[in-house]
């Protein structure tokens, strides 16, 4: 990997991870028309784990973001903060199910779905079940957005069904982002409430599955790249993360999540454009396995 790939690839990674897009699934497609995810096992490994780790630049943006939340919600934890406290216990009721299911599925998923075709298949579903909810928050009536409720009156049983729903996001292509948000609209919540829980909780989720593979794949991703390749992409997933946060806030307020919609669908076409051109393989990978001991 080049310093300017590590760029890209951080760059990429910063600007789809908390957009309704699929932050896996761009960066997947990028890292095969790179080159980066072909030859070996220990190669397809490492490029799998960078896409992962590189995350936590997304993740320190959004904790510098919404400072603010986090205190509030570190207060409640040493007892100071009701509504502090009622929040973290929030976000773990929608953390709990993709830390159950994430680990037993976890490897079957990297095997079999980690490649452009499922990836395609998952933008255009999704882009069509944003389009939906987009227009089912519309009142018929007037053209008035459904306004919902705040995030201080979630329970932890609507939390449990957003997490729930996040699983879905398992699938690459299928967006953690847009699985949460549209889980938080329909169980009732504000657009722009349930945009701010999926990033608190995109902040545990995405924190534990970056500690798992940097733990478990870091030496072999140290070994195919060098340390200021992962510090590069960290940087830049970090900057455009911040942009692409501040952007979609900003936007939400006056607009609907209908654009993302078709964006998707849009990308999904031209992605499967370069698959039956052959400009992507489409191949996914053989499991990892061990190399034989000598």
């Amino acid at each position: 990997m080049t310093w300017w790939q590590a760029m890209l690839l951080g760059i990429v990674e910063g600007l789809t991870e908390y957009l309704p897009v699929s932050s896996t699934g761009h960066l997947l497609v990028v890292q095969e028309l790179l080159g980066l995810a072909t030859g070996s096992a220990s190669a397809k490994e490492a490029a799998d784990a960078y896409a992962i780790c590189i995350q936590a630049g997304a993740i320190v943006a959004v904790l510098g973001l919404y400072a603010g939340r986090v205190r509030q919600m570190a207060s409640g934890l040493i007892g100071r903060d009701e509504a502090g406290l009622r929040l973290s216990m929030n976000v773990v009721a929608g953390f709990i199910p993709a830390a159950v299911i994430g680990l037993a599925v976890n490897e079957l998923i990297k095997t079999y779905l980690f490649g452009p075709g499922p990836v395609v298949a998952a933008w255009a579903m999704g882009g069509v079940a944003i389009i939906a909810t987009d227009r089912w928050r519309r009142v018929k009536i007037d053209g008035q957005w459904r306004e919902g409720f705040d995030l201080s009156d979630l329970t932890w049983r609507l939390a449990l069904i957003i997490g729930f729903a996040q699983c879905l996001a398992m699938w690459p292509g299928v967006s953690r982002s847009l699985v949460t948000i549209v889980a938080g609209v329909l169980v009732g919540l504000r657009l722009a409430s349930a945009v701010e829980f999926s990033f608190l909780l995109g902040v545990v989720t995405l924190g534990a599955a970056t500690c798992y593979d940097g733990l478990k794949h870091g030496r072999t991703m140290l070994e195919h790249y060098g340390a200021m390749e992962m510090f590069l992409g960290f940087l830049f997933a970090f900057i455009s993360a911040i942009l692409a946060v501040r952007w979609m806030v900003s936007y939400l307020k006056n607009h609907g999540m209908a654009v993302f919609g078709y964006y998707r669908i849009a990308i999904a076409l031209a992605v499967g454009v370069m698959l039956l051109t052959g400009v992507l393989s489409g191949q996914i990978d053989q499991p990892i396995t061990a190399p034989a001991a000598p």
